[in-house]
C-alpha cells in the first residue's frame, strides 16, 4: 500500500508499516495536531501495528506536549526522526524524552524503514 495524504500543515505517505510525513515550513505543531494522526491511524493500521516517520526536510516547531497525546495510540509502536539538519537532530533528542515507546533519529530515509520493519517483524514474534 502507498498513498499520498495532503494536508493544509503536511504531506503523509501511508505505507504498510509506517507513515511518512513531511511537515510543511514553519509550521508550529501542537497537540491538537494529533487528530489527523488519530484518524489516519484508524483509517489505515485500524487491525495492525504502525510506526510513525517524520521527514524533517523543512524548518517548523514541536510542542514536546505533542508526544503525550500520541503515546495514546495504542497501535503506533514506535516514532523516528530523520533529518541532516544538526538542530533539528537536538530538538529531536529532547522531544525523544517525552515519548514512551521506541524512538530513533536517523540522518537517512531507507535506515528509518529498515528500523521500522524491523520493529515491525519482532513485534509479531512477541
Amino acid at each position: 500500500m502507498k498513498e499520498k495524504l495532503v494536508f493544509d500543515f503536511c504531506d503523509m505517505t501511508i505505507y504498510d508499516n509506517y507513515v511518512v510525513n513531511v511537515m510543511k515550513e514553519g509550521v508550529n505543531l501542537t497537540p491538537e495536531y494529533n487528530a489527523v494522526l488519530v484518524d489516519v491511524a484508524e483509517t489505515y493500521y485500524s487491525d495492525k501495528p504502525f510506526i510513525y516517520i517524520t521527514h524533517r526536510l523543512n524548518s517548523y516547531s514541536v510542542d514536546p506536549k505533542i508526544y503525550y497525546e500520541t503515546s495514546k495510540i495504542k497501535n503506533l509502536k514506535g516514532f523516528a526522526v530523520v533529518s541532516n539538519n544538526y538542530k533539528s537532530k537536538i530538538n529531536a533528542q529532547i522531544e525523544q524524552r517525552f515519548y514512551n515507546k521506541p524512538f530513533e533519529i536517523f540522518t537517512d530515509l531507507n535506515k528509518a524503514f529498515e528500523w521500522a520493519d524491523d520493529l515491525i517483524k519482532n513485534l509479531d514474534k512477541a
